[in-house]
């Protein structure tokens, strides 16, 4: 009985320590586990920030590419803007050079009518006093009229208004009016004005009445 117990024992123990060993070997094996579900969870939440991270790199490369298109759009309207300005600047300079001009104009011209009619009356005084005659009354008259031409053409002159030079000058269509040709005599050039019927006048350099002539040919 004695020996029987011993050995039951003996088994007894050999099973507590295998059972301890199998518990041993079980936790053992469980541990690596544990880390290996601990690195996989680290690696999911490393492997969804870096998804994070990228996708917003991605969404802020989009908006600075979308700004940047936007940037040049109204960099395109504004030079677009500025050349409609300057075209306009020059447009409304243009414009009041071309309505002074027309007011100088108007106040340079505005007696060319007057003017022109006057004309015919200094046409008549000319000739008034061109005319010779011995009655002494006559002459008085005649220097009368000489000197109230005088005193036409001396106001004449004070608002720019001329006598066109014709007489020997070559003839000139844009101040000569020829009604007549003649052969030229001997030292005088083809196409001189040779004599004058009617005088011509311009108005501050403007022709408002061509000299009426006779031409050598």
């Amino acid at each position: 009985m004695g020996i029987e117990n011993k050995h039951n024992d003996l088994e007894l123990e050999k099973t507590i320590v295998r059972k301890e060993q199998l518990v041993e070997a079980s936790q053992e094996n469980r541990e690596p586990l544990i880390e290996d579900e601990e690195n996989v969870e680290e690696s999911v939440l490393f492997d969804t920030d870096e998804n994070k991270k990228k996708e917003d790199k991605d969404e802020g490369e989009d908006e600075l590419l979308m700004f940047n298109k936007r940037l040049k759009e109204k960099e395109a309207e504004l030079e677009e803007n500025v050349v409609k300005f300057q075209r306009l600047q020059a447009d409304f300079a243009n414009y009041k050079k071309r309505v002074e001009k027309e007011k100088s104009e108007i106040f340079l011209y505005a007696s060319e009518k007057l003017v022109c009619e006057l004309l015919e009356s200094i046409d008549d005084l000319e000739r008034a006093a061109e005319q010779k005659n011995e009655n002494s009354d006559n002459e008085a008259l005649r220097k009368g009229v000489e000197l109230v031409l005088k005193k036409m053409k001396e106001t004449f002159s004070r608002h720019n208004i001329e006598e066109i030079e014709a007489i020997e000058k070559p003839f000139d269509v844009n101040l000569h009016y020829a009604v007549m040709q003649e052969e030229a005599e001997v030292g005088v050039e083809p196409e001189t004005v040779i004599e004058v019927f009617q005088k011509g006048y311009t108005i501050n350099n403007k022709v408002i009445r061509p000299s009426m002539v006779k031409v050598s040919k």
